[in-house]
């Protein structure tokens, strides 16, 4: 029985439906970024639990829109452009990586991360992640598995009519 269930498992898990369904169930972790504000929520237990002041692209259009999957967690990422180790003061990454698959990458082009220049949250400054400060990352950190979904938007709507639209509030 083992045997035959393995292989249906595996499919599963491996299937490209699984964890990339269209939206979050209700209750479920979501993260919506509203570049308009240049501000981000964390939805969880069919409420907004916490808004947080973010940076995102110099234009418009380098950070992506659309609902995305968050792929990857690093804690002090390695910058790889210009080969900078984790932890580094000079690491413009901060102390967290919240990578998501924008455009068709793999969670390494496009996150969400801590910075090492605080002045600049709240601003349009990034080549298109969304930086925040390293306590507010690292806060949500553990609270973000893999497979959550991110909607990142530039809207007038509230955080709360976005996540009922989206299917992550009731």
């Amino acid at each position: 029985m083992i045997k035959l269930l393995s292989p249906l498992l595996m499919t599963f898990f491996l299937s490209p439906l699984w964890p990339l369904g269209p939206n979050p169930m209700p209750g479920d972790p979501f993260l919506i970024v509203n570049k308009t504000k240049n501000e981000l929520a964390l939805i969880s237990d069919n409420k907004v639990q916490t808004i947080v002041s973010v940076g995102t692209g110099k234009t418009k259009e380098l950070t992506p829109e659309g609902l995305f999957t968050i792929t990857v967690k690093a804690k002090n990422p390695y910058y790889r452009k210009k080969n900078i180790l984790g932890g580094d003061p000079q690491n413009p990454l901060g102390s967290r990586w919240i990578g998501f698959d924008a455009k068709g990458t793999d969670g390494r082009s496009y996150g969400i991360h801590g910075t090492n220049r605080p002045a600049s949250i709240g601003k349009y400054v990034s080549q298109g992640c969304i930086r925040t400060q390293n306590e507010v990352v690292s806060s949500l950190f553990p609270l973000i598995p893999l497979g959550t979904k991110i909607l990142v938007t530039s809207s007038n709507k509230s955080f709360e009519v976005l996540a009922k639209e989206n299917g992550a509030i009731k």
